[in-house]
């Protein structure tokens, strides 16, 4: 990319412009990107969502509106990487959930890095009201996990037992689902890369909890405007500082930002 530095009042400006080489996905340059950390014994939360360029994240209702080419390829990119993709019961239904669909190139590289060929999904939901006959259990190779609270898991059981695995993941509330006690759940299953896509809620209960450790977010070249919600929603407010990993831009004029927590 092309940099120009400028400096106002102290602060150093830099300018990336469009010059930049070209990055080729299929010598695994791009992958490259986006590798987790090696040796993970605990959870690496990553987050991936797309917003508009007035902070939109959904249109007309759904996340996939605002998605072009270049960004269901990174999509689909960070699901190949992921040990497990992490995500709120509305946004299953809302956006019509399958199980993740894995090609052979994909499954091979997981398997050098020790994954299994195909990641599960795990589904946060405290009332565990999910429709068996839905696309998200009837079309997948791994059964889903159901993570559900104290107060839920028996009926969530009886009724999903057969096309999941329904786990128990309340802290100190039995009718609430515990971030940490999620993590905790996955990582007894060897679960270390951890993908979420949301939606707002999710995220915004993993930021609040200081679980969340990267963003990926995707800048849409769409204003939208309306009243939609923002990538992440709740009723806590936090101020967690985050530093720049990379930028890439695409030639829809997409831009795909990678930042990680300053700890």
């Amino acid at each position: 990319m092309l940099f120009m530095a400028d400096t106002t009042a102290g602060v150093q400006f830099t300018a990336l412009g469009p010059d930049g080489p070209a990055i080729d996905g299929a010598d695994g340059r791009l992958s490259d990107f986006y590798a987790y950390p090696d040796d993970l014994q605990t959870c690496w939360v990553r987050g991936n969502m797309i917003a508009s360029l007035d902070g939109g994240a959904t249109a007309d209702g759904k996340a996939g509106g605002l998605a072009g080419a270049g960004d269901r390829s990174m999509f689909a990119l960070m699901r190949h990487s992921a040990d497990v993709i992490l995500v709120g019961a509305a946004t299953v239904r809302i956006e019509n959930y399958s199980g993740a669909q894995v090609p052979l190139a994909a499954r091979n590289a997981r398997q050098r890095r020790g994954q299994n060929e195909v990641p599960p999904i795990a589904v946060v939901t405290r009332t565990g009201v999910l429709d068996p006959d839905a696309l998200f259990f009837t079309r997948t190779e791994v059964p889903p996990l159901i993570l559900t609270c104290a107060d839920s898991v028996d009926d969530t059981l009886r009724r999903l037992g057969t096309v999941s695995e329904v786990l128990n993941a309340s802290g100190p509330r039995s009718d609430a689902v515990d971030g940490a006690t999620v993590l905790k759940l996955l990582a007894e299953r060897k679960l270390f890369r951890v993908l979420t896509e949301g939606g707002p809620l999710l995220l915004s209960q993993l930021i609040e909890d200081d679980l969340l450790d990267e963003l990926c977010l995707t800048l849409a070249p769409i204003l939208i405007g309306g009243s939609g919600r923002r990538i992440a929603a709740g009723a806590g407010e936090v101020h967690a500082n985050m530093r720049p990993a990379h930028l890439l831009s695409d030639d829809e004029g997409y831009l795909y930002t990678r930042y990680v927590r300053a700890r």
